[in-house]
């Protein structure tokens, strides 16, 4: 089992204290752990695009740890949905950080990997089988179909998703709804659908409005399909009961895929939202989706 020795019970070696002040890592971060995720190389060596990914799952973790310190304990502890898991560098380093730094209540209970890719499914059940992780599950289904499946609890207390590709991340949302999830921390990735039907639409809405010429040419387009994406699901929470929070994930020369969204239960929903999202969906010749992606549901943490 990998342990992480803490402060009080024996001091790092020069090395590893050279190697935790050059990565910029968490105190108490386990640097087996991440030769272990082959983040490290088992020299402790790490290529540019290692280091770029440890540094946006060390950002993310500090925000994720922020929401689980306000959280209200649970019996048994918190548990935890990570979706569109990948490799799970994430889940596995989020469990070794949170799992018996905190009270009763409000140690880690279980945390859920949900991944489409059954080898990296595999992969991740084998590592925390070797490391010890007896609170970790991967679960082989999709984002879409999870909300469905019996292996997974009724309710969550935190619901994230790191780069869920293009629906993946409404489908994650969706997720957390249906789960009443006091919590949901999203870095969106590869916003594609809105794009798309701004394309389809794009000769008429040009006739139609002047504010068409924001996605005339390709690229504009893109881009102004993920900002409106990113909008419409911020409105979406609101809506549904969430007060939202929108900020960087980490500095732009590290991921172009920067924005994170931070939402957490008040219980209120907002009228207002509701109607500023479907005069969005109006606006942008978008009301299609309505239905399929900001459907009205029940919630409650």
């Amino acid at each position: 089992m990998l342990r992480t020795p803490a402060p009080e019970h024996a001091a790092p070696n020069r090395a590893a204290a050279d190697l935790h002040a050059q990565l910029d890592l968490r105190p108490g971060q386990s640097i087996e752990l991440l030769k272990e995720l082959h983040i490290l190389t088992r020299e402790g060596r790490i290529n540019q695009d290692s280091r770029r990914k440890l540094k946006q799952v060390n950002h993310l973790l500090q925000f994720i740890e922020k929401v689980l310190q306000e959280l209200p304990p649970r019996e048994g502890g918190l548990l935890l949905a990570d979706h569109d898991a990948g490799k799970s560098y994430l889940g596995f380093m989020l469990y070794d950080l949170w799992r018996t730094r905190h009270g009763p209540g409000r140690e880690l209970g279980h945390l859920y990997g949900i991944e489409t890719r059954a080898d990296l499914v595999q992969r991740s059940r084998e590592l925390a089988a070797r490391l010890g992780f007896e609170r970790m599950s991967f679960i082989n289904t999709s984002a879409a179909e999870s909300a469905a499946s019996a292996a997974l609890p009724d309710a969550f207390d935190v619901v994230t998703a790191l780069h869920a590709c293009d629906t993946a991340t409404d489908d994650a949302i969706a997720f957390a709804l249906r789960k009443r999830a006091r919590a949901i921390v999203l870095a969106p990735c590869c916003q594609a659908e809105v794009a798309a039907r701004l394309r389809m639409n794009k000769a008429l809405q040009l006739a139609r409005t002047p504010l068409a010429e924001l996605w005339r040419h390709p690229l504009h387009t893109r881009e102004m399909g993920s900002q409106l994406t990113n909008v419409l699901r911020c409105l979406y929470l609101e809506s549904q009961g969430y007060a939202v929070t929108v900020t960087e994930l980490v500095g732009w020369e590290h991921s172009l895929k920067n924005e994170l969204i931070i939402a957490t239960w008040t219980g209120h929903k907002k009228r207002s939202a509701a109607e500023r999202l479907q005069a969005l969906l109006a606006q942008f010749g978008l009301q299609a989706l309505l239905d399929e992606r900001y459907p009205p549901q029940p919630c409650g943490a």
